[in-house]
């Protein structure tokens, strides 16, 4: 039976009983785990650069300054309706602030407090980096004195950098935040920030209102000339046309007309509301029948005509209708009574009929009455329009130059009351800014952040130590570094891992054989013992059975002969016939570690056709039988030598012989032997070192059908135990179950 086979069901067992959460947080508990150490070292190497730019960054404090701003600066002549009536907006408070921070109020600072006397402001090297130079003196020295405007310049240019104005929440307070090196000189120039500023736009409104002034001066003076022509030109108007105003500013003719025009008015909607009304009643009578039907106007009609006779009548009439109803039921329709209801119901419905035509020519009267009033207002009408005709025509001319007077007039009231708010302005310059929070010396310095700085070092250290294992662990996946990886990319058993062995050669002092002796040597109850009897059980568990096994590596260097050698010896010394055949005829490396590179066995028996009796060499030491290959004679076509008759006879016959038949195979993908023979063996042993490139691998186990097929397992040879014990997640128990 296969283990690969048999164990991959309880593996996708146990994993299928795991959710998908379960299993993300095993994994990364395996990649925490793996990876700790390098995240370790890279956060502690930012924490590191962080307290080191923490200690050399030159200590700071920042003051600030709240400030109300002032929104109402005179940019022109405005009336006092419009000026109260103007709203604030966002940018307007954000154009103060920027007003704060221009070159005009900084240079204003700069001269208040001699500033370009400062070295803060006009020296260099107090920065970080200024700092680090002069630790190691190599800050640049110069004898040459900068001039005034260069000194001022380089002041600008740090109050620039030191200074922060920004607006608080929605507000129209702007805070002025300054920072230095000095808490003192902090304050005292956020204050002269402040101060500056308000100097600033007292001077600002006091210019604008002095230009304000000079210019409505010369305006109101060609106003007030402009105003009088106006005036006159109306007095002669009326003087040459004869035109009288009254009292309400119309003439009297127009009081006559607005009186028609309302009356006019009147009299239509009268002679409209009568022709309803008659419209209405007329539609009624035409309604009434022939004959009698006992039909009776409308409830709704009547309840407009708003008549008493006629609701009294109908009220009569559906009383008796109801007691004919009920004595035709209880006596019959031809009894007396009800016969003389019913003359008394024909006679109540011609009542109410010729009630309602006598209101018909009620209104009748009314709608010619109507008509009559309007005619009379409309010819009236037309007779004053008839009359006023010329003085219509000179009223339209009169209120345009009314109209023209009264405009210059306004204008020019309105400019000498614009005129005397600007000299009092000139006089009493004023400004809504205004302190609201005076800046004081800090008790604590506000750079660096020591806190959030070391906080910000060490998630950097995280994040980039994280990027630099997920990076590793993306390079270690291109390579074979586990058993579950190996076993993922051959789908296979990993059988064993041989620990990588040069740490022991100068201990064996330099033997050839260094590596398989130690294998071989390894206590009956260690971990190598133990990985070579897992070798020994897949192979008799092997479903085909498998005799004749070739050992083989995607590349030279892996180490195949050594595990070939070792594999062999341990079969040896568990009492099986073992014959160890060294099938690399361009390398024998088996040959030479084993000490018989001057044989020739396997070349021999070829070409000469011997048995495998005949060239067998039993080792006195391990207890195995070998054929050897010569280093001496290295055939170009040493895959036509492996399958020819002869090697295939002499397997065939060593299978009766031997109980293990292991071969010490050629490389897979330098030369092409083993594609050649694979179907020579009857199952087949990998030997990867660790380290070694998956795409290699996986190149050449897909190389032969057959390989792949027969393939027992994967040994990972050269492994770091170390490192594999950290990357696999494996306990420490495993390992220190064999050193008990």
């Amino acid at each position: 039976m296969n283990i690969a086979g048999d164990l991959r069901p309880l593996v996708s067992l146990a994993d299928s009983g795991l959710d998908t959460q379960t299993k993300s947080l095993l994994q990364l508990r395996d990649f925490l785990r793996r990876e700790w150490r390098l995240i370790a070292f890279v956060t502690v190497l930012s924490s590191a650069l962080g307290a080191t730019y923490v200690s050399l960054a030159p200590r700071k404090f920042t003051a600030q300054t709240d400030m109300f701003v002032d929104t109402k600066g005179i940019t022109a002549p405005q009336s006092e309706t419009s000026q109260e009536t103007r709203g604030v907006d966002d940018s307007i408070v954000e154009s103060e602030i920027e007003t704060t921070k221009s070159e005009k109020v900084s240079k204003s600072v700069i001269r208040r407090l001699h500033l370009t006397e400062d070295p803060e402001f006009v020296g260099s090297g107090h920065g970080l980096f200024g700092r680090v130079a002069g630790l190691f003196g190599l800050a640049a020295k110069s004898d040459e004195r900068p001039s005034s405007a260069e000194l001022v310049r380089r002041a600008l240019a740090t109050l620039n950098d030191n200074l922060r104005v920004t607006r608080l929440g929605r507000s129209y307070v702007e805070q002025i935040a300054y920072t230095s090196l000095d808490p003192d000189k902090a304050a005292r120039i956020a204050n002269a920030f402040a101060d500056a500023y308000i100097e600033y736009r007292l001077e600002a409104k006091y210019e604008a209102t002095r230009r304000a002034s000079i210019w409505l001066e010369e305006r109101i003076s060609e106003l007030r000339q402009q105003a009088s022509k106006a005036y006159k030109a109306v007095q002669d108007f009326k003087a040459e046309n004869g035109i009288i105003i009254g009292v309400e500013g119309k003439l009297a003719s127009d009081v006559e007309l607005d009186q028609l025009g309302v009356a006019l008015a009147k009299a239509r909607a009268d002679t409209s509301q009568a022709r309803a009304k008659l419209d209405r009643i007329q539609l009624i009578l035409e309604q009434r029948p022939e004959k009698e039907n006992f039909a009776i106007p409308d409830p709704v009609v009547t309840d407009a005509l708003n008549s008493q006779v006629i609701t009294k009548l109908r009220q009569k009439f559906l009383e008796n209708q109801n007691k004919q109803s009920e004595w035709s039921t209880r006596y019959g329709p031809d009894h007396e009574a009800v016969k003389n209801l019913r003359s008394e119901m024909a006679a109540l419905q011609r009542s109410m009929w010729d009630e309602i035509s006598r209101i018909a020519e009620s209104y009748k009267s009314e709608l010619q009455i109507a008509k009559s009033q309007e005619e009379a207002i409309d010819k009236r009408m037309v007779e004053i329009f008839q009359q006023s005709g010329s003085t219509r025509q000179a009223q339209v001319r009169l209120r345009e130059l009314e109209t023209g007077a009264n405009t210059y007039r306004g204008i020019y009231e309105a400019f000498l009351s614009r005129f005397t708010q600007s000299v009092q302005q000139q006089s009493f310059p004023s400004t809504e800014a205004r302190v609201v929070t005076e800046a004081s010396a800090p008790p604590k310095s506000s750079s660096p952040k020591v806190a959030i700085t070391l906080a910000f070092a060490v998630m950097c250290g995280l994040g980039l130590g994280a990027l630099s294992a997920i990076a590793r662990e993306q390079f270690m996946h291109r390579r074979v570094h586990t058993r579950d990886q190996l076993e993922t990319l051959l789908g296979t058993t990993c059988l064993a891992a041989f620990p990588r062995l040069s740490r022991l050669k100068a201990r064996l002092r330099g033997r050839p054989s260094a590596a398989f002796r130690q294998i071989n040597d390894a206590p009956p109850f260690s971990a190598t013992a133990e990985a070579l009897r897992y070798i020994k059980v897949a192979i008799d568990l092997y479903p085909a059975g498998a005799k004749v096994i070739g050992v083989t590596s995607a590349l030279p260097g892996e180490g195949k002969t050594t595990v070939t050698a070792a594999i062999a010896a341990f079969l040896a010394k568990t009492g099986a016939r073992t014959l160890v055949i060294d099938s690399d005829l361009r390398s024998p490396a088996l040959s030479q570690t084993l000490g018989y590179i001057d044989e020739l066995g396997l070349q021999r028996m070829a070409a000469e056709g011997l048995a495998v009796a005949d060239v067998v060499i039993t080792d006195p030491n391990f207890k195995f039988d070998v054929i050897p290959s010569p280093a001496t004679a290295r055939p170009s076509n040493s895959s036509d030598v492996l399958s020819s008759p002869s090697i295939r006879k002499g397997l065939e016959r060593a299978r009766q012989d031997y109980d293990y038949i292991l071969c010490d195979l050629p490389p897979i993908l330098p030369i092409v032997d083993v594609k050649a023979v694979a179907g020579l063996f009857d199952a087949f042993i990998m030997v990867v070192e660790w380290g070694n490139s998956t795409d290699e691998v996986l190149k050449a186990i897909r190389s032969s059908p057959l390989l792949s097929e027969r393939l027992v397992g994967a040994v990972l040879n050269k492994t770091d135990e170390t490192f594999m014990r950290r990357f696999e997640g494996y306990s420490d128990r495993r390992y220190a179950y064999y050193t008990k």
